[in-house]
């Protein structure tokens, strides 16, 4: 009885980890002077997590961040751009990381190729850890509307 007791209680734990992710989600596009819309994917990491930067120097480590949009006929992908990533020495993984913490912005820039209104979607992924523990990856759907061009 009390190790079904003891399973149970864990496993409580467990949910209540993953139903409380430490990340949380802001989606917006902006129109720069230069016809460019960058779309903004504003994270707000709570103290003690980090996400993972775009690119990572092995693939045996943690997951880096990917960011996806997709593919439509209004516009067309220039580049995703990150913020300055904090590198440390990681003994959970024996490696050198690059990782974001506190309320990292990355920035999607897209080409518009209509002056009408459009809506961007897209998809965020990352893995969220802390010095202890990892939680599996995530995948946090976005859709950004830009209105029409007024140029």
């Amino acid at each position: 009885m009390r190790t079904l007791l003891t399973s149970f209680a864990l496993l409580l734990m467990s949910m209540y980890a993953f139903a409380a992710n430490p990340v949380h989600w802001e989606f917006e596009a902006e129109t720069r002077a230069d016809g460019t819309v960058a779309v903004l994917l504003h994270a707000k990491v709570d103290e003690g997590w980090h996400i993972y930067a775009l690119s990572l120097p092995r693939d045996d480590g943690p997951l880096p961040t990917e960011i996806h949009v997709q593919e439509d006929p209004n516009y067309v992908l220039r580049e995703v751009v990150e913020p300055n990533a904090k590198e440390v020495m990681d003994n959970n993984f024996g490696m050198r990381v690059r990782y974001h913490s506190g309320e990292p912005t990355f920035t999607a820039l897209v080409d518009r190729r209509t002056d009408g209104s459009f809506t961007v979607r897209g998809t965020v992924e990352y893995m969220v850890c802390n010095d202890n523990t990892c939680l599996p990856p995530v995948a946090v759907p976005f859709e950004v509307a830009v209105p029409a061009s007024t140029k």
